[in-house]
């Protein structure tokens, strides 16, 4: 799944934090958080870890072992089809620990299963059965997350949310550099790669569960289907909201068009120096985004509320990330891969940053704001079920990464043109 939005109430956005040992805050209502923040940082850490290391090293090195000279299309198939399962699954998921007032033994039993579920992929030997396999272990993982991304809506009050985004924004470069080192460490290994990250996700559910106390709360019913696509429609008809929906959309394709493929591009495009072998090379390359994905959400969050202006921040980090896909468009070097990941991290920590409380002030509706920030987490989800497609498509037309740096550096373009529409912020 996509980075999801903070702030959100609903059971497929993102999460916030709350205090481990308090009663369920709801929505607003005053709660301490020191507590929880720690322990949502290692949930979404390990969360993180999983899906960088699973889907951007070993999944990509099992599908190569299995039928090399197919290798892009096969794996494009792979992530589109499960990122299809994982965006249907999670509000199914979301809806039913709605309905049980509870998220504590989601989170443990999604966890929990996410061992068996990586052991079953290291056993995979067929193309379709790792993808029926990944599968199954995306629709574990989203039990795990669709109740991990409640807490903080059910428990936080709206004066500590920020401290609580922040807390689990951190999950997602810190997940990636592990995902990518633990990924690298057994690129010999896949399958006992695979049971190291389910244990990193069942020992974080563990402790959440057991550390994190939580009261039932009231069950809800889910929302039905037609009033979820009128909700949608509704909060799309909103001009600002609709243009920052595109502008996110346009920006997310891109992005994950080339980071999905990371792995094959150092293997096919990239000239490394002597001797590194490309798991290595995305064993640095990960840890070095993230460092300037944080900095860059801290440096942007705080400019874009020092000087009020939220679309500046957001075009220029849009701008700034289709400058980076052009560096290795136009050298195969390591030196221009090692300035793409450093830029791209860059833009991309701010981007995420300011486009999300760009997006918190152009809701159409304040007491529908959790509905709407819902609504844009399809923006996360969406280009990540076509960008696989897209991706294959154009390196197999291309007949290699060149063209996808370009396209993925249009769309960053046509993303940053996208918030100059909105009227409602400057």
């Amino acid at each position: 799944m996509a980075p999801s939005s903070p702030g959100t109430g609903n059971a497929a956005a993102t999460t916030s934090t709350s205090d481990a040992s308090a009663a369920p805050a709801g929505p607003g209502a005053p709660g301490p958080t020191r507590g929880l923040l720690p322990l949502l940082l290692v949930g979404n850490s390990a969360m993180y870890a999983l899906y960088i290391g699973v889907a951007g090293v070993l999944l990509a090195l099992q599908v190569e072992d299995v039928d090399p000279a197919n290798k892009v299309a096969n794996f494009g198939l792979i992530a589109g089809v499960s990122a299809i399962f994982a965006t249907v699954f999670n509000p199914v998921a979301g809806a039913l620990s709605d309905r049980s007032g509870r998220r504590n033994p989601w989170i443990l039993g999604g966890g929990l299963a996410a061992v068996p579920a990586m052991f079953l992929l290291g056993f995979a030997d067929t193309i379709l059965l790792i993808t029926i396999a990944w599968c199954l272990g995306q629709a574990v993982m989203n039990v795990y997350q669709a109740a991990l991304t409640s807490v903080v809506p059910d428990r936080v009050s709206m004066t500590a949310r920020g401290k609580a985004s922040a807390a689990v924004g951190l999950g997602l470069p810190i997940g990636s550099a592990v995902g990518a080192l633990v990924g690298a460490a057994f690129s010999d290994d896949y399958r006992t790669g695979y049971l190291v990250f389910g244990a990193l996700v069942a020992a974080a559910a563990v402790l959440f569960s057991t550390c994190a106390r939580e009261q039932r709360l009231p069950a809800r019913a889910p929302l039905p289907v037609r009033a979820q696509l009128a909700a949608f429609a509704g909060a799309l008809r909103d001009h600002d909201f609709r243009w920052a929906f595109i502008g996110r959309a346009l920006l997310v394709l891109g992005y994950f068009a080339v980071s999905g493929y990371q792995l094959y591009i150092l293997q096919d495009h990239t000239v490394l120096p002597d001797g590194m072998e490309p798991e290595s090379a995305v064993a640095l390359l990960m840890p070095l985004s993230s460092v300037a994905m944080v900095v860059s959400t801290v440096v942007g969050g705080y400019l874009s509320d020092r000087f009020e202006r939220r679309k500046l921040f957001v075009g220029a980090s849009a701008l700034l990330s289709a400058i980076a896909l052009v560096i290795p468009a136009v050298s195969t070097s390591w030196a221009a891969m090692l300035a793409f990941s450093v830029v791209n991290g860059l833009a991309f920590g701010s981007y995420m940053a300011v486009d999300t409380a760009l997006v918190t002030m152009v809701l159409p509706k304040a007491e529908d704001a959790a509905r709407d920030m819902g609504v844009l987490n399809i923006a996360n989800a969406g280009p990540q079920i076509v960008a696989p497609f897209i991706a294959s498509l154009i390196v197999s037309v291309s007949g290699g990464y060149t063209a996808l740096f370009g396209v993925a550096a249009v769309l960053a373009v046509a993303g940053a043109l996208a918030v100059r529409p909105i009227r409602g912020v400057r």
